[in-house]
């Protein structure tokens, strides 16, 4: 009885060693092919330290977190448009603003195509980062408690990592 036990341990320690190498083999192609991603916009890191304050060099490039409620933007519900900090590109509409009380701006939805969705690990499980289409930069993170009436989403978003641009004003041009 004793053989039979130790056999069928052995069999399930085997099996979730095998699923975990599989798993693993399955998370590094995803990072791997993340990796190869070329972005419109591409600096070394020496670059952006010269166009990025220190403060959004660690949000957008490091995937740092601003403090709670120290972004002027909190407060911002005029009509416009918010742009990458890094490289100018358009993010956000302010009009898919909504206070969610987390300290941070928040969006039900992005402006489509200009925001992609990347798994992060960073505190010990997954969640759902966003980053800038054009250049990569960490915006913040993506959850299911928003607005219902609408998407569902919020958005969670590093103020520092936008910068508002009022409506009727022109954008400007990509930082290349």
């Amino acid at each position: 009885m004793v053989r039979f036990i130790a056999i069928g341990i052995i069999a399930l320690l085997f099996v979730s060693c095998g699923n975990t190498s599989k798993e693993l083999a399955m998370n590094s192609s995803d990072e791997e092919m993340q990796q190869e991603k070329k972005y419109e916009v591409t600096k070394t890191d020496e670059e952006w330290k010269k166009l990025l304050t220190s403060q959004e060099y660690n949000v957008l490039r490091e995937a740092g977190t601003e403090r709670p409620h120290t972004s002027p933007l909190n407060k911002q519900y005029a009509p416009g448009t918010l742009i990458c900090a890094a490289c100018y590109a358009p993010v956000y509409e302010n009009e898919h603003k909504f206070d969610s009380g987390t300290g941070w701006p928040s969006y039900d939805r992005a402006i489509e195509g200009q925001v992609e969705r990347d798994v992060d690990y960073k505190i010990g499980y997954a969640r759902t980062e966003l980053k800038c289409n054009t250049c990569g930069s960490h915006l913040g993170h993506e959850f299911n408690d928003g607005p219902k009436k609408t998407t569902g989403k919020r958005h969670c978003i590093n103020g520092v990592a936008l910068d508002f641009v009022p409506k009727g004003e022109e954008l400007p041009a990509l930082r290349k």
